[in-house]
């Protein structure tokens, strides 16, 4: 639909570039044609589209090292890229660069079920870790909602969640040690296999950074064991603020559910045709509540929960009674993006998070905001951690739809950030929020950031434009000053 980066600083000779690159890429690992290339326009987010130069499938570790220190040497913007699936425009390329995906980097190199953990490349599917674990009782925590085709790179580079991590924990959480290679070629190990390592955690500085500090190469996973039991219980509310209301007091009586997610009335009507997961549809909200463990623990938790809900007037209530229909559960939940795309021409989603008390006044304004903007708006939430998930649903071939279904976006955003919340739980910023970035940091929070950027990549050629906005653009935007005319690290200004 549109291109983020038309007034790129850089330039790139293509011919030159691809002469240097064939000295030791073979011709199956390099795309340059335009026909080739447009696969790799955009990611999960398309409203966001641009063709790089060139994309670079190295098939080893040596060839992922050529291939940067050559764009450093002559200057070349670099993206590293996993499997697409990203929702905030992360691995969207750059117009005078390279897209280096790490789809060949798709080997589990060793499950180790006494460490409890393994060691993969950065493009081994997320489910895949659980599935060669499983022999041994294991698998892997994060599940996104992608988690069937989202790859363990990507997960790293957005710190990416999924519907369980209230209780354990996003990727960060779950990664003990990541193999990065710099923008100079230069190969380092963050993290370890033990249970602490020496110095400042530049693994957690990493997870989440977007590509923009480095390439990583190999991840080493925390395994957990597989639970005796799970047991899903499924609430209906007549009321949205009274779902929301029970979120928070699940949480107050110190219950950590394995995982707690809520859907509205729209998004149910949209996935219960679609997965037929038995979802209430009379209900305006559903609370999908999760308790795992040994059958006692998992019985006593559900009675708490139960009653609880109750209280919190839930006018029905249902606990699944087989492992096919807890997972029936879920599969509903999981399949909200592609439900909801089966019955409006295009949809974006947000990803603010917010305090749990606070996802009732939230609904509420997002029901506000569907009058203002004139569009419909089914939401999804990993509840238990108030990540809000609101799709919102328009028609790209329209006219000024897409500036709407933005506006309205940016809204949700921001008034995120006004009740105490962040922009991004899992999604990560990309293009797509840098500009509600402006309105989350100041101008010193984000002078550390740009300098943590330019300690890794000085000359700013790692996913450049993405996740921490120039200070211009925050004036421009509306929300920061440049005092002076003194800018930190002005190198990075031009991005």
């Amino acid at each position: 639909m549109m291109s983020a980066m038309n007034d790129t600083p850089f330039s790139v000779d293509k011919d030159a570039l691809l002469r240097r690159l064939r000295l030791y890429l073979p011709d199956r690992c390099l795309l340059a044609d335009e026909e080739d290339l447009r696969p790799y326009e955009c990611d999960g987010l398309t409203a966001f589209r641009e063709l790089p130069l060139v994309v670079c499938l190295p098939e080893n570790e040596g060839q992922v090292i050529d291939i940067l220190r050559t764009c450093h040497q002559q200057g070349v913007p670099v993206v590293a890229r996993g499997a697409g699936t990203g929702l905030s425009g992360g691995a969207m390329p750059h117009a005078q660069g390279v897209v280096l995906s790490l789809a060949r980097f798709n080997r589990i190199l060793r499950v180790d079920p006494l460490a409890r953990l393994a060691v993969v490349q950065p493009g081994v599917r997320n489910l895949a870790v659980s599935e060669a674990a499983a022999p041994h009782g294991l698998y892997y925590a994060p599940d996104p909602s992608s988690q069937i085709a989202c790859t363990l790179g990507g997960n790293v580079a957005e710190n990416s969640g999924g519907v369980h991590c209230l209780k354990y924990g996003l990727t960060v959480h779950n990664v003990l040690r990541i193999r990065v290679v710099s923008i100079e070629g230069e190969v380092f190990e963050m993290g370890s296999e033990g249970p602490d390592s020496p110095g400042y955690d530049m693994l957690a500085l990493f997870i989440g950074s977007e590509g923009m500090l480095g390439v990583v190469t190999e991840v080493t996973v925390k395994l957990v064991p597989k639970p005796e039991l799970a047991q899903v219980v499924m609430a209906s509310f007549a009321d949205v603020a009274k779902a929301g209301d029970a979120v928070a007091a699940i949480i107050a009586a110190g219950i950590i559910p394995a995982g707690l997610e809520m859907m509205d009335k729209p998004a149910t009507a949209a996935v219960e045709p679609f997965v037929k997961a038995g979802y209430d549809l009379d209900a305006e909200a559903i609370l999908l509540c999760e308790s795992d463990g040994t059958p006692e623990e998992v019985a006593e938790e559900i009675a708490r929960v139960t009653d609880v809900l109750k209280e919190a007037g839930a006018s029905n209530i249902s606990i699944s009674q087989s492992e096919a229909e807890r997972l029936r559960f879920w599969a509903g939940r999981k399949a909200a993006f592609p439900a909801v795309g089966r019955i409006t021409p295009d949809y974006y989603c947000m990803d603010g998070t917010i305090p749990r008390k606070r996802l009732a006044e939230m609904l509420s304004a997002i029901a506000d905001m569907e009058r203002k903007y004139g569009l419909r708006c089914a939401n999804v939430f990993h509840a238990g951690d108030g990540n809000l998930h609101p799709l919102i649903m328009y028609d790209a071939s329209k006219p000024g739809n897409w500036e709407r279904a933005e506006a309205f976006g940016a809204e949700i955003l921001e008034l995120s950030v006004a009740l105490g919340g962040s922009i991004t739980g899992e999604h990560g910023v990309g293009i797509e929020k840098i500009n509600q970035m402006c309105v989350q940091y100041t101008t010193p929070e984000l002078d550390a950031f740009r300098g943590i950027k330019h300690a890794f990549d000085e000359q700013g050629l790692l996913n450049p434009g993405k996740a921490v906005p120039s200070l211009h653009r925050c004036a421009e935007y509306g929300r920061m000053h440049v005092h002076r005319g003194q800018l930190k690290f002005p190198e990075l200004e031009r991005f």
